[in-house]
């Protein structure tokens, strides 16, 4: 083989190593992050009243997120309306120590008709409801149980 021939391949191979460590990094980098968050309406705070305004209504159905099994047992956290991020991430409102948790596993938001929705955030070993994986936009109740690993949460009240 001639010496442009070798380099070339020597190159292609360069090349193709690059992007092997390229898409390790990415890999990990999304493990590591999650995925982005997006938050739904404007992002301004409602305000009670106001002139043309109605009063808001009060909230019905369930205000906190109580852990049942895992870890974590006994530990609750209030819903709020700005939504609960789920996850390992320190950053999330419920730390969950499950080894099958990911970094940002699950949102919990309420939408715009006053009812708590949970979006699964592309989790790895997914969110399960009544032995379904769901995906996002799936309504809860008072007395779900939503299933992240080995820990269970409940809606109370």
């Amino acid at each position: 083989m001639s010496e442009l021939t070798l380099n070339i391949i020597r190159l292609g191979i360069l090349a193709l190593l690059w992007a092997f460590v390229f898409s390790v990094v990415g890999a990990l980098r999304g493990d590591l992050y999650g995925t982005r968050v997006l938050t739904r309406g404007s992002g301004r705070p409602e305000r009670s009243g106001g002139a043309g305004r109605a009063p808001r209504a009060v909230r019905r159905g369930p205000q906190t997120l109580a852990v049942v099994e895992g870890g974590l047992r006994g530990t609750s956290l209030p819903l709020n309306e700005g939504g609960v991020l789920i996850g390992r991430n320190p950053e999330c409102a419920l730390v969950l120590t499950d080894d099958y948790a990911s970094g940002r596993h699950l949102r919990i938001y309420l939408g715009p008709d006053s009812v708590w929705y949970a979006d699964d955030l592309e989790s790895t070993n997914g969110t399960f409801i009544n032995n379904q994986r769901i995906g996002t936009g799936h309504r809860l109740e008072v007395g779900t149980q939503i299933r992240i690993g080995q820990t269970i949460l409940e809606l109370q009240r």
